[in-house]
């Protein structure tokens, strides 16, 4: 008797579970990107869009940071700490104004083609061949700025002492 009453009790109850999920489900149609609507260019943040204009690195350069190759902006804030020397100092500051006008420079220019890309689609007036240039341009730029962010880590690592480096590892979390 025990069983029917558990059997009857699941199957009474597969319907009301069943439009549970089907209201549910109703909500999950909504895209994770409906937010995104209100951007002025679709595909980035205000805080990509800022990071861009301003020649972050926006996590571009992280293989170089991870593996032991400082960058320019972190050595210069943590400059007294590593004892930074007047020489070391300027040397890293002009890596860094290099990388940080160049960085601009090409932040500037993905945005703007982020933008064109995102107009055109809302203009409707896209077609393969705009596609295909836009998108050309937009690699090639980010590659060329990933490339800025890079370099300027590979230049700062022969700029400082064995002893600094381990600082600069530590003091960033990175080692024992």
């Amino acid at each position: 008797m025990r069983s029917l009453t558990v059997a009857s009790a699941l199957v009474l109850s597969f319907p009301i579970a069943g439009s549970l999920a089907a209201q549910a489900h109703s909500h999950d149609h909504a895209s994770p990107y409906a937010d995104f609507m209100g951007r002025e260019i679709k595909a980035l943040s205000s805080e990509e869009v800022a990071g861009l204009l301003d020649g972050e690195g926006l996590g571009m350069a992280l293989p170089a940071e991870l593996n032991g190759f400082p960058g320019p902006r972190h050595v210069l804030e943590l400059g007294e700490m590593l004892e930074l020397s007047a020489g070391q100092s300027a040397e890293v500051q002009a890596v860094f104004d290099s990388m940080q006008a160049q960085a601009r420079a090409l932040g500037s220019e993905i945005v703007e083609l982020e933008r064109e890309l995102d107009h055109a689609f809302a203009a409707r007036t896209i077609t393969e061949e705009r596609l295909t240039e836009l998108l050309d341009g937009i690699a090639n730029r980010q590659a060329r700025l990933r490339g800025v962010h890079l370099r300027a880590h590979l230049r700062v690592l022969p700029i400082l002492t064995e002893s600094q480096r381990a600082h600069y590892l530590q003091a960033r979390g990175y080692g024992g």
